[in-house]
């Protein structure tokens, strides 16, 4: 997706001009026509130019949906606008999963319990127990992590012990 259900949006963060002129110069590849906006295919290549992969139908439909709904495409101004909130969103996606790689020690993609607790005993010393226990609950809407204990490999591979993977749903 390309921002949260909520809107969220990462205030201050402003576009670069680099950014503008990246955005600028790939809008004008992908309008072809030189139509002034770009179809559903056309912002799908666009995307695949600059986040590396291909938006699925759902993606490219909620887009198209969002943007002033009864217009032949994606005008400029939209697109990037659109391209702005999708790279916030991307950096955040970094963000967090630098922070869950720096605490899985094994690197083994997951974080078991006490894993997890070792890194809240790092950032957070203070912090009750129980509210380590609460985050680390299985599937909490909208969580970054993903508990594993109904995955029968996951079980194999952790002798039944309940773990984290990281996923960031955004």
């Amino acid at each position: 997706m390309f921002y949260s259900e909520t809107g969220a949006w990462c205030p201050g963060l402003e576009v670069r001009p680099s950014d503008r002129r990246k955005w600028l110069k790939v809008f004008e590849a992908c309008d072809e026509d030189k139509k002034g906006y770009l179809s559903r295919e056309d912002f799908k290549v666009a995307v695949v130019m600059l986040f590396g992969y291909k938006p699925t139908k759902i993606e490219a439909d909620s887009v198209m949906t969002s943007v002033k709904p009864n217009t032949s495409g994606i005008y400029l101004e939209d697109f990037i606008n659109l391209m702005q909130k999708k790279k916030a969103v991307q950096l955040h996606h970094n963000e967090i999963r630098q922070i869950f790689t720096a605490f899985d020690m094994q690197y083994r993609g997951f974080l078991t319990l006490e894993d997890f607790r070792k890194a809240f005993r790092q950032v957070a010393p203070k912090l009750p127990e129980r509210i380590v226990l609460e985050a680390f609950r299985p599937n909490i809407e909208g969580s970054y992590f993903e508990t594993m204990e109904h995955s029968t490999k996951t079980r194999r591979e952790m002798g039944s012990r309940p773990g984290l993977r990281w996923t960031c749903q955004l």
